[in-house]
């Protein structure tokens, strides 16, 4: 008996997206149904877009139902390859782990130029904006809204049942949607899961890997293998087509950004952070921490001090950037601000964002305020003007400076550079 199967959204609240149903057949080539606002205009284009996805998955027998609701075209490409899958292949999921990743589909979007710039391990990551990889309705604008980085997240914020859906929606954002500066991260899950996630996104730029719930070096370890695997795989198979940006990995290495959520992981903080040299940065999870150790999370957080302390030694040990927890009650910008200048003053370098709102929030609260930057500006120059004498002491008028303060106030100038303040 055929499978008939779905993929996508549909309903009167439903936008940017599509509901795809697909059922097989053995005979009758295909037939496709439309149903969409925008039909008279576009209504052509989505069906030859669904003939050569249909084509390019080797379909050539079957019925396809589109109920579209202003889905861009990498968002149907995305839903339909789900419903295809989840008819034909419903197994998929759970592909045996060893076997080399399976071969790139034909229908794949181009990467569009936009999509394929690097970014540098040391760069500022004061803000990082989380979308549900499962909502492509907030994929297109986030960029504009200027975070340090954008985190599509395949884990906690994805359904069990869409996790599969996400993977591929994620993938198709990644080569088409321009996020302008921000650095292009993904949130992937535990375990088998996770490494299938890898799989879906890792040859299509994405820039840094957020590992959830890390608790052992050999979690991040065991995520760096994998991606190296995944990198040398496709970049054998690209060997033939390196021209082609449509088939091009255009990073050969990821950065990866551990999340510490648990006593175990703030135990073994500085192992996490050193376990790869890809480590750019280490997280902190509250929500998850607090219920390992029994106790409500609190606005005061005098329950997660202890492993907001861990992971920031453990990073800065390590040399890699120390990042906060998210803030999450996004209607109250006081206690934000608040809550970042407080997570500064312990050390930390960003702070998580969960609503567009509050990127401006936590850039200014990070950004060092106009004595800081004058201070940090009189010791630098009194500093170079030592090195140009030839002296070892460092002094400001009568007080002597150590280094640890030129090094704090060198920072304190290149993040004003950075920002624009300088």
């Amino acid at each position: 008996m055929p499978i008939l199967s779905s993929a996508g959204r549909k309903g009167p609240d439903v936008r940017s997206d599509c509901f795809i149903q697909f059922e097989p057949r053995q005979t009758g080539g295909i037939e496709i149904a439309i149903t969409s606002k925008v039909a008279s205009m576009y209504g052509e284009a989505l069906r030859r877009q669904a003939l050569q996805v249909l084509t390019d998955l080797a379909v050539s027998d079957g019925r396809l139902e589109i109920d579209d609701a202003g889905a861009l075209p990498w968002t149907v490409a995305a839903r339909i390859e789900c419903a295809v899958i989840r008819a034909l292949y419903p197994a998929a999921s759970t592909a045996e782990l060893n076997a080399p990743p399976p071969k790139r589909p034909a229908h794949l979007p181009p990467f569009k130029p936009y999509c394929l710039y690097g970014i540098t391990r040391d760069r500022m990551r004061r803000s990082r904006l989380y979308l549900p990889g499962n909502e492509p309705k907030f994929f297109v604008n986030a960029g504009l809204h200027n975070p340090d980085g954008i985190i599509l997240d395949l884990e906690d914020s994805v359904a069990p049942t869409e996790k599969d859906a996400a993977r591929l929606l994620v993938r198709n954002t990644l080569r088409q949607v321009n996020f302008y500066s921000a650095e292009r991260m993904v949130r992937i899950n535990q375990g088998a899961l996770g490494m299938l996630d890898l799989e879906a996104v890792v040859p299509h730029n994405v820039h840094t890997i957020l590992i959830p719930k890390v608790e052992t070096a050999a979690q991040v370890i065991a995520v760096d293998e994998y991606i190296q695997r995944i990198i040398n795989t496709n970049a054998d198979a690209d060997a033939d087509v390196e021209k082609n940006s449509k088939f091009q990995i255009p990073n050969s290495k990821l950065f990866l950004m551990p999340i510490v959520e648990s006593a175990l992981g703030g135990i073994n903080a500085y192992q996490i952070a050193t376990a790869s040299p890809n480590v750019v940065a280490l997280a902190v999870g509250l929500e998850d921490y607090t219920a390992d150790i029994g106790v409500q999370r609190t606005l005061e957080g005098k329950e997660s001090f202890w492993l907001r302390s861990q992971v920031v030694n453990a990073a800065r040990a390590a040399g890699i950037q120390p990042i906060d927890t998210v803030f999450s009650d996004v209607n109250d910008m006081e206690s934000l601000r608040m809550s970042v200048l407080e997570a500064k003053a312990l050390g930390f370098d960003g702070k998580g964002c969960i609503h567009p709102r509050q990127i401006a929030v936590v850039h200014q609260a990070f950004t060092s305020d106009k004595n800081e930057i004058e201070k940090a500006l009189r010791i630098v120059q009194a500093f170079e003007e030592a090195q140009a004498k030839g002296l070892g002491v460092v002094a400001l008028g009568s007080k002597m400076i150590d280094p640890p303060v030129v090094k704090r106030a060198l920072r304190v100038v290149n993040e004003a550079k950075a920002t624009g303040v300088l």
